[in-house]
């Protein structure tokens, strides 16, 4: 709850300091003192927008600082805290505190460590909660009204949520699997073509380097075909070199034995005939290797050229062209692995989706439950407030599924007809600021028992009422401050007579010098001015007799 509001030089207040408790806690002044201001300082500190406007005239920046304490602290407020990496000690107070300067520009803090607005206004929902006759947010606003009877329900939403992302993830993971397989199905025909291009080649690894040698071997043989056949010619010949060398040999080793010397000749001769051998071998290989095939040539050539031709089809080097074959084997066996897959993310996509409908319809019941058990309980709080005749409806209708979400496949809006016959309304849209008031007394009273934000404001919401209607208000909202603390700026007095607190606005000018004070009140101080609200400018002992009955009877 809110337990000090500190405001220094904010339009009309200098310095103010005030310690709230809780129960209920009423503010009360003459109308243009400044109740208005009090409650654009406590905006600051929720993440309203900070108008230069604000700071009082003559002061370079002004600020508002904020102090909630809590018993157990709210989850909601513990998450965003978490987020920000900002920690908290069991025990130990929030306080938020923004500065306006009155050149431009702002700053925020939370426990003096500096953020941004965004997370002002994130903790605002769990920590206070304005209502007044024009508000358009809180329950005025239908964007919030789901999530009011969701809490009133006590409906499962974080397991709706969990159905709902398991939905999700499940679709998108079956959409582009399908995606994927459409796609290679679109390129399988071309896939086909291009492996059975590459398949009539067959290409091998290392192919590319053989045939371009053989080819070159080829060419040169072409070039040395003459010279090789003499060669071959001078060789082969009984008058050869090597017949020769032969004869003298043998004819040697028939005389050898005469003389050593003649034996190492021998030996020499010998040598002479196995080197000319080997290089009649080494002569007749290379002829082979050589040999001028014009038909052999362009069968290698045809070969090599279709090879580099596919490669640069492809895009890649002839080496890789056995990859790529199988790289498409690999595409074209993933069409019919991919389309098993398909079907079993679809069937997991559906079966998430069967969930998530189930978990959903679940609470689309509880809703529906806790709408009549809610449009009963604001009913029976609509005749004390005398709006005997208006009738309150808790509309919950489903969405069309491209509207589900996380929150479940339905809209929910509290509607009200004020008059018998009428069409029911939006709860904004009716004429009467008065009748829109005590529509959202009854509505929170009504869910009160679910909790809500720690403080809750009331400004001004018994305007245009009195008697036994602002009785009726002061009642529900000392029952909604029991054990919770409420705030509520009011100028009835039998709404003030019910506060547990009593807090007076004033403004006072000195000279050019106007300022605004806040005073918490004592006990005669609180029944003087009640009898004030009851009688106006002058004071009647008849006034503080009434404002006596008054504090009594509360």
């Amino acid at each position: 709850m809110l337990t000090r509001l500190s405001i220094r030089n904010i339009v009309l207040i200098e310095a103010l300091d005030l310690d709230f408790t809780r129960g209920l806690g009423v503010l009360t002044g003459e109308t243009g003192a400044g109740k208005s201001i009090l409650l654009d300082a406590l905006g600051l500190v929720l993440g309203d927008r900070a108008e230069t406007a604000l700071v009082r005239s003559g002061e370079a920046k002004a600020s508002v600082t904020a102090s909630f304490e809590f018993a157990q602290l709210p989850q909601g407020i513990a998450d965003t805290l978490d987020d920000a990496d900002i920690e908290m000690e069991p025990g130990e107070p929030l306080i938020i505190r923004r500065q306006v300067k009155a050149d431009g520009g702002s700053k925020a803090f939370v426990n003096d460590q500096s953020v941004g607005v965004a997370l002002l206004r994130e903790l605002a929902a769990s920590l206070v909660e304005l209502h007044g006759q024009h508000d358009d947010r809180g329950l005025v606003n239908p964007r919030g009204h789901r999530a009011l009877l969701d809490r009133y329900a006590g409906s499962d939403l974080a397991g709706l949520e969990r159905a709902w992302h398991s939905w999700a993830k499940a679709e998108a993971r079956f959409a582009e699997a399908r995606d994927q397989v459409e796609q290679v199905a679109a390129d399988q025909e071309l896939l086909l073509a291009h492996l059975a291009e590459l398949t009539t080649l067959e290409p091998k690894a290392g192919e590319e380097a053989r045939l371009a040698e053989t080819r070159a071997m080829m060419q040169k043989g072409e070039k040395l075909a003459g010279d090789l056949e003499e060669l071959r010619h001078m060789w082969e010949g009984s008058d050869s070199p090597l017949a020769a060398l032969r004869v003298a040999a043998r004819r040697l080793d028939r005389i050898g034995g005469e003389h050593e010397l003649l034996a190492e000749a021998l030996a020499a001769l010998d040598r002479a005939v196995i080197e000319a051998s080997e290089a009649e071998e080494k002569l007749e290989t290379a002829a082979q290797a050589m040999i001028h095939d014009p038909a052999a040539l362009d069968v290698a050539e045809t070969r090599l050229f279709e090879l580099r031709a596919i490669a640069r089809k492809h895009r890649c080097e002839v080496d890789e062209l056995p990859d790529l074959m199988r790289d498409m084997r690999g595409q074209l066996d993933a069409i019919e692995g991919g389309e098993a897959q398909l079907d079993a993310l679809e069937a997991a996509a559906k079966e998430a989706r069967e969930a998530y409908v189930a978990k959903a319809e679940k609470v689309h019941a509880g809703r529906i439950k806790a709408a009549k058990k809610l449009d009963k309980a604001v009913a029976a709080e609509l005749a004390p407030l005398k709006l005997d005749a208006a009738r309150f409806l808790t509309a919950v209708g489903k969405l069309p599924e491209e509207r589900w979400g996380a929150n479940g496949i339905d809209s929910a809006e509290f509607l009200i007809a004020t008059n018998p016959g009428a069409d029911y309304a939006p709860l904004g849209k009716i004429a009467s600021g008065g009748e829109l008031s005590r529509f959202i007394l009854a509505l929170k009273v009504a869910l009160a028992e679910r909790g809500g934000a720690a403080t809750v404001i009331f400004d001004e919401i018994d305007r245009g009422v009195g008697g036994a209607v602002a009785s009726a208000i002061g009642e529900r909202l000392s029952r909604l401050a029991d054990g919770a603390q409420l705030l509520a700026v009011t100028h009835s007095p039998q709404v003030a007579a019910r506060g547990d607190q009593h807090y007076l606005i004033a403004k006072a000018s000195s000279g050019t010098v106007t300022k605004t004070s806040v005073a918490r009140l004592s006990s005669s101080d609180r029944k003087e001015e009640i009898a004030r609200m009851l009688s106006g400018a002058e004071v009647t002992d008849e006034a503080r007799a009434q404002a006596n009955k008054l504090l009594e009877s509360a």
